[in-house]
C-alpha cells in the first residue's frame, strides 16, 4: 500500500477468449506510473476497502459515475491517413479510378507539410474521439510528412505506427506520385525508421517505425528484397496489402507464379511483428503460412464492401490460429468508428453464411459455418489488435497498458436504451457495442494519460 497509482473504479469489458467476455464489476484498477495495470483488485479482496480509505477524495482516484463503463482502447490495423481528406467519396468508381482519379492525386499533396499537419492534426484526434487508442497508418511516400504523422501521434497521445510507403515502379505507378527510385525508397525508409526510434525514446505510450510496401505491384523486386532485410536490421513491424482484390491476386500469380503470401514470404516480410490488409483470397496452404510465421490479418469488413470482391471467411482463418484485427481502411472504409466495422464484421459474416444469390436453394446458398458474434468482432477491435501488433494492449488486464474509453449510457443526445436498472450487464455490453455514437465515448486514456474528454 506504499505504492501510489492512480486508481479507478468501475465495471469494466474485455476478452477473455476470442469468444467469451470477461465482466470486471465494481473492480478498483491501479495503474503505475508507467502507465500498466499493476493491479485488479475485486470488491471481495480484503485489499479492496483499504484502497478506498487511502485515494478515495484525491485527484489520483477516478470513480465512474452511474451508467457508465470502461472497454479497451480500440486497435486500428488498417488507417489510410492521408485519404481522411477525401473519406466518403467515389466510393462508387472501380478501385482503379478511384486510385487514380483521386486517391493518388491527393497522396501526393502531402510534400506539402502544412497540408499534411492540418489533416493529421484533424485525424489523430478523430480516432482517439472514436475510442482508438493505436493506430497502424499507411501515410505516403514523403519521409518529412510521414515523421510528422509519428510526431503528431505522439503528441496527441495516440500509441500511433506509422510506415513512409513504398511505391518504386515506374510501370506501375504515376510518375507524379512515387520515389523518384529503388535507391531512394530504400535510404528515406532507412532515416525514417531511425528517426522515428528516435523520436520513440520520449514518447511515454510509444511511437514505431513500419516497414510499408504499398502493395506487391507497386514495388519492384530489388525494393521488395530491401525492405525486408530493414525490417529485419531494425526490429520493426511490417505493414501492406495482401490477396486484397481479383486483380491484386492474380497480378502477383502472373509476376512470381505464386500466391501473394508466398511472394512477401520470400522477402523477408512475413512474421510476429507483419500486418497484412485484407487477405481476402487466401487459400489453405497462404492461412496456414500466416500462422506458422506469426503473421496477422487486419480486417477491413466496410472497405472490403466496396473493393476486395469478396467477403473474407474470416471464421475460418481466425479457426486456423491466424492473429485477426479489426482495421477501417480509411478512406476506402469511409468511417473512423471501430464500432461500425466491428458490427460490419458481423453483418458480413452473416452473409457469407447464409449467401446472397436467392435464386439458389437455401443449402447451396453459403458458406456453412461463417458467422461471428459480436464477442468476436469485439475481440478482433481489442484483444486481437493487440497481440497482431505483439504489444501488451487491447486488455484491460494486469501488466497491460491502461488504455481504456469510459462509456457513458446516458448521455441525452445519445441514451442507450436501457432502462431496467438491474439489466444483466452482459446486456448493456452488447448495446455498447451495437449503438455507441462518438458523445458516449466521454474520456479516452491511453498508457494512463487522458488524451480525450468531452
Amino acid at each position: 500500500m506504499d505504492k501510489c497509482y492512480e486508481i479507478f473504479q468501475g465495471t469494466a469489458f474485455t476478452s477473455h477468449t476470442s469468444k467469451e467476455i470477461t465482466i470486471l464489476k465494481d473492480c478498483l484498477f491501479c495503474v503505475n506510473e508507467n502507465g500498466i495495470i499493476e493491479k485488479i483488485v475485486v470488491p471481495e479482496n480484503e485489499e479492496y476497502q483499504l484502497f478506498l480509505d487511502k485515494y478515495q477524495g484525491r485527484d489520483n482516484f477516478h470513480r465512474l459515475a452511474d451508467g457508465q463503463y470502461f472497454l479497451p482502447g480500440f486497435v486500428d490495423l488498417h488507417v489510410h491517413a492521408p485519404q481522411w481528406a477525401q473519406s466518403g467519396t467515389a466510393l462508387d468508381l472501380p478501385l482503379h479510378d478511384w486510385l487514380n482519379t483521386y486517391t493518388f492525386p491527393l497522396e501526393a499533396k502531402y510534400a506539402d507539410l502544412d497540408f499534411a499537419a492540418t489533416v493529421y492534426e484533424d485525424l489523430v484526434q478523430t480516432l482517439l474521439a472514436n475510442g482508438t487508442t493505436t493506430a497502424l497508418y499507411f501515410a505516403t511516400v514523403h519521409k518529412e510528412a510521414s515523421l510528422l504523422l509519428a510526431e503528431i501521434c505522439a503528441k496527441k497521445g495516440q500509441r500511433g505506427l506509422v510506415g513512409k510507403v513504398v511505391m518504386d515502379d515506374p510501370e506501375q505507378n504515376p510518375d507524379y506520385y512515387r520515389d523518384i527510385n529503388t535507391e531512394t525508397a530504400l535510404a528515406d525508409t532507412e532515416e525514417f525508421i531511425l528517426a522515428v526510434q528516435e523520436l520513440a525514446k520520449q514518447v511515454k505510450q510509444g511511437v514505431y517505425p513500419v516497414v510499408t510496401p504499398r502493395f506487391i505491384p507497386s514495388c519492384t523486386t530489388e525494393a521488395l528484397k530491401g525492405l525486408g532485410e530493414l525490417a529485419a536490421k531494425y526490429d520493426t513491424h511490417i505493414q501492406s496489402h495482401c490477396s486484397e482484390s481479383d486483380w491484386e491476386h492474380e497480378y502477383v500469380q502472373n509476376r512470381f507464379h505464386k500466391h501473394d503470401a508466398f511472394a512477401l514470404h520470400d522477402f523477408g516480410l512475413l512474421g510476429d511483428k507483419s500486418v497484412m490488409a485484407h487477405c481476402n483470397f487466401l487459400d489453405d496452404d497462404d492461412a496456414e503460412l500466416f500462422a506458422k510465421t506469426g503473421t496477422a490479418i487486419g480486417h477491413c469488413p466496410l472497405s472490403n464492401a466496396y473493393f476486395a470482391n469478396s467477403v473474407i471467411p474470416i471464421a475460418r482463418f481466425r479457426d486456423k490460429g491466424i492473429d485477426i484485427g479489426l482495421g477501417t481502411d480509411i478512406s476506402a472504409g469511409a468511417t473512423p468508428s471501430l464500432y461500425d466495422n466491428a458490427k460490419q464484421s458481423v453483418v458480413s459474416s452473416r452473409m457469407l453464411e447464409d449467401g446472397v444469390n436467392n435464386a439458389l436453394p437455401a443449402e447451396e446458398r453459403g458458406v456453412p459455418n461463417s458467422r461471428i458474434t459480436i464477442n468476436e468482432a469485439f475481440y478482433f477491435a481489442t484483444a486481437g489488435g493487440g497481440e497482431s501488433l505483439s504489444l501488451p494492449i487491447g486488455r484491460i488486464q494486469e501488466n497491460y497498458t491502461w488504455d481504456v474509453q469510459i462509456i457513458d449510457t446516458n448521455v441525452p443526445s445519445a441514451k442507450l436504451p436501457i432502462f431496467d436498472p438491474n439489466e444483466d450487464l452482459y446486456d448493456i455490453f452488447q448495446k455498447i457495442m451495437y449503438n455507441t455514437r462518438p458523445e458516449n465515448i466521454r474520456e479516452v486514456w491511453v498508457q494512463g494519460e487522458k488524451v480525450h474528454s468531452r
